[in-house]
């Protein structure tokens, strides 16, 4: 693995890290292959990109607008039990699904709009950093994945379901990519926690494949820890409909999904 994964063209940390504090302004003269919005989003969440042109991954400047007074809030997570974004649902029982197509800030609005859904938390899992930070799995060093947990109640809506949507919301035929996101955080993997979720996933891909060209290269792996991601990562896209990000990338996703739903419901 490349010493700088994740970061483009193997910058080193020095050049790739974004102001922290209030008061700092960054200016990123770089070329669309250099430094996603996603990227910088991420890492200064109240940063404000302004781009050249029509095509969002144009070369932009960034400016630090200063961070907000953050409340911290504890947050427990009991083991199998996804604690935020409650949603649609009918009874109390409730099971655990959880995938990686990308971009957890992607991945959690399409789900998000599934009926039977209760929750849908953002988080890293699928390497061995302990208490991993956002920066840290962005290095490409941590081994682990941008995932979704997502809380179902399984009277409504089928893991196998879950699955047909998880091929439906990415390209899972990218090797450790998606779109503009490139790294081995943005894997699509699927980790299973029973055997029958891990036999549900296998039949899935396998019939996933008949409709794509290009050999599906999604892991499926035993789910060992899932890491909450830090708290504005949470809801990202329903707090910020008009990130650039999020308008460019996120929304037409989102469109198209939120037509074909409303399609099969009728």
């Amino acid at each position: 693995m490349s010493p700088h994964a994740g970061n483009p063209r193997g910058r080193p940390d020095s050049e790739f890290e974004l102001p922290k504090s209030p008061g700092f302004r960054v200016l990123l003269p770089l070329d669309c292959n250099d430094l996603t919005c996603s990227q910088v989003a991420k890492e200064s969440p109240n940063a404000v990109c302004s781009f050249n042109s029509f095509n969002p991954f144009n070369p932009f400047n960034c400016f630090g607008c200063g961070f907000a007074a953050l409340c911290l809030v504890l947050l427990s997570v009991s083991a199998g039990t996804a604690q935020t974004n409650n949603m649609n649902g009918s009874t109390n029982h409730t099971e655990i699904a959880t995938l990686g197509g990308g971009c957890f800030w992607c991945t959690e609005a399409i789900f998000q709009m599934l009926p039977g859904v209760k929750s849908v938390t953002s988080g890293y899992a699928g390497g061995a950093k302990e208490n991993p930070t956002y920066h840290e799995v962005c290095a490409g060093d941590t081994g682990h994945a941008e995932v979704i947990q997502i809380q179902y109640d399984p009277t409504v809506i089928s893991y196998d379901k879950l699955l047909e949507t998880f091929w439906e919301a990415h390209d899972p035929t990218t090797l450790d990519r998606q779109g503009p996101d490139a790294g081995t955080q943005y894997r699509s993997i699927i980790l299973y926690g029973s055997e029958a979720q891990k036999v549900a996933a296998e039949k899935s891909k396998a019939q996933a494949q008949k409709h794509f060209s290009q050999p599906i290269v999604t892991e499926i792996v035993p789910l060992k820890k899932f890491w909450l991601a830090e708290n504005y990562h949470q809801d990202y896209y329903r707090d910020n409909p008009n990130q650039p990000y999020c308008r460019s990338v996120i929304r037409p996703k989102v469109e198209k999904f939120e037509k074909k739903l409303k399609e099969t419901q009728r």
